[in-house]
């Protein structure tokens, strides 16, 4: 970083930890890394290994070809699911077409989907409490039969949701925003005050953690920048979670060279997060911007320290 001038403008830099990588998007680059040194160009990854275009266009570079769906994967390839777990019917396709196919879904995901079955097969109807169209949803949901999960997307759904007569349990999104779904919980349990619900949070480790870190910078910060892809669920909750927790602002930023300066107009105070599939390099070419133009100081507010790491799946580990 350069050295502090005269002539630059002074700006307090509060530096959100822990950000970036999680355990779980680190095991899903590490599975794409692996599998290209074992068995060689290409290996295909069905959808993105995880919501960030930098991770994405690194592994391309390395050999990964991105596909939508299975049928663009010819026979005799090697296909790695996403991060975001995919519906049963995925690796049943892959099996039928004798496809080699090496599963990175998270583990905390992975988590989730066992909850489904175990209340499926205690004749329980599951409300899905996440949002609509994301892949770990559509993953989720279907790990059951069509009609045995319903979803719940907000309070308002919560208080509406009309589930078939019968026993009734609940699972959740892993990147919602920790405040959000406690009142959608909340809402579900005084409607239902039998329903069953995970007996660990779903909301996952560091999804709380990183908007635990988000709301120890915001309050004194006059804006926020979020280093996340806009189809990332977890980086789109830091955004929401620093907008309501103080700060004057808060944006959602991409990638470093797409900051659009005129918003630091007016910017005494500047806090920094990254979304759990946005990588550190991000957050330190931003902090190399940001001090060609600014005299910083840089203050890292810890709120706790992460040491989780997944294995990588039988295939590879």
């Amino acid at each position: 970083m350069p050295a502090a001038s005269a002539e630059k403008p002074p700006l307090r830099i509060l530096l959100a930890a822990p950000r970036g990588f999680c355990a779980g998007v680190d095991r899903a680059i590490r599975v794409v890394e692996e599998a290209l040194r074992r068995y060689g160009r290409p290996v295909y990854v069905r959808h993105e290994i995880v919501h960030n275009r930098t991770v994405v266009e690194q592994l391309e570079a390395q050999g990964a070809v991105f596909v939508d769906e299975l049928a663009a994967v010819p026979d005799g390839g090697h296909v790695v699911f996403s991060a975001h777990g995919v519906p049963k019917s995925v690796p049943e396709e892959a099996r039928r077409r004798s496809l080699a196919s090496i599963d990175a879904t998270c583990p905390l995901v992975s988590k989730v989907h066992r909850e489904a079955e175990r209340h499926f097969l205690a004749g329980r109807h599951v409300l899905m409490i996440g949002h609509a169209g994301h892949p770990e949803v559509e993953g989720t949901m279907g790990q059951l039969p069509p009609g045995a999960m319903t979803l719940v997307q907000d309070a308002e759904e919560a208080s509406a949701v009309r589930p078939p007569p019968g026993e009734l349990a609940f699972i959740t999104q892993t990147t919602l925003s920790v405040d959000d779904t406690a009142e959608i919980v909340a809402l579900l349990r005084a409607r239902f005050p039998a329903i069953s619900g995970p007996k660990h949070e779903d909301i996952c480790y560091a999804t709380t953690n990183r908007q635990t870190a988000v709301k120890a910078i915001a309050v004194g910060a006059d804006l926020v920048l979020v280093i996340g892809s806009p189809n990332s669920s977890n980086s789109q909750r830091l955004r929401e979670v620093a907008e309501r927790s103080g700060a004057g602002r808060a944006l959602l930023l991409p990638r470093p060279e797409l900051l659009d300066w005129s918003a630091l107009d007016g910017v005494g105070v500047l806090g920094i997060s990254a979304g759990a599939s946005a990588p550190e390099e991000l957050v330190v070419e931003l902090l190399r911007l940001l001090g060609d133009r600014y005299a910083l100081a840089v203050e890292e507010r810890r709120v706790v320290h992460e040491d989780v790491v997944f294995r990588l799946p039988v295939p590879l580990g």
